[in-house]
């Protein structure tokens, strides 16, 4: 069952002989639960992609549909609620805030939505990413790893629809980078967790269920991982 859809998703920057085209007519499907990779050149409009199917930013044509809803048919008011409450963003630099512990970095997304914290998923959460005993700390008083922990708790958290990661061990050595990865396929099989990773690293990629490599704007490959 699809859960993400796409229809020739086309991103332009610029008008006339200055415009750039960053996606041109990009359309795929990714299944409830899949966990989907997708690789290319840097400026092949992976970010861009990325972007666009957290609604962080619009496209200039085509369509998104999370779970059969069209994403950009709503408002800015309800795209807001929609990234809130559908979409878990897990970035290559963390987006910690400083003067917020573990915890309440990892719930923020759910008390800025006005709702009550489950306290269970937290926990979960909190066995899962290897954080107990740290849930006073701040994220200055955290290795690298630990910081991109919490950001992929926050992420979890809300349980959202999607979660897309954007280079998520970029900045992490390899023995770290080795432990994300392995949480961000945990979360899939335990959450039945639909997953959409950005990366450059092949070893990454070889081990989502599908990849999809981007050129110029454009899928040149979609192929199932053996």
């Amino acid at each position: 069952m699809d859960i993400l859809r796409t229809e020739n998703l086309t991103k332009r920057y610029g008008q006339g002989d200055n415009a750039v085209t960053a996606l041109d007519r990009v359309s795929f499907s990714v299944e409830k639960g899949e966990f989907l990779a997708i690789v290319g050149p840097s400026g092949s409009g992976k970010s861009t992609l990325l972007h666009i199917l957290g609604a962080v930013d619009r496209p200039t044509e085509g369509k998104v549909f999370l779970n059969g809803q069209d994403v950009f048919a709503q408002n800015e008011d309800q795209l807001a609620i929609f990234r809130r409450r559908q979409v878990g963003l897990i970035y290559q630099f963390y987006n910690l805030i400083p003067v917020l512990n573990i915890r309440e970095n990892i719930t923020l997304p759910v008390l800025l939505d006005g709702r009550k914290v489950n306290r269970r998923r937290l926990e979960d959460l909190m066995d899962l990413l290897d954080l107990r005993g740290r849930d006073d700390h701040l994220p200055s008083q955290l290795s690298g790893g630990q910081q991109q922990r919490v950001s992929i708790g926050r992420a979890l958290m809300n349980a959202p629809a999607i979660v897309l990661a954007d280079e998520p061990t970029g900045n992490l050595d390899s023995k770290n980078s080795r432990q994300i990865v392995e949480l961000l396929k945990d979360s899939n099989r335990r959450f039945g967790q639909t997953l959409i990773v950005i990366t450059h690293d092949p070893a990454i990629a070889l081990q989502a269920d599908r990849i999809i490599t981007l050129e110029d704007g454009r899928i040149v490959k979609d192929d199932k991982v053996q």
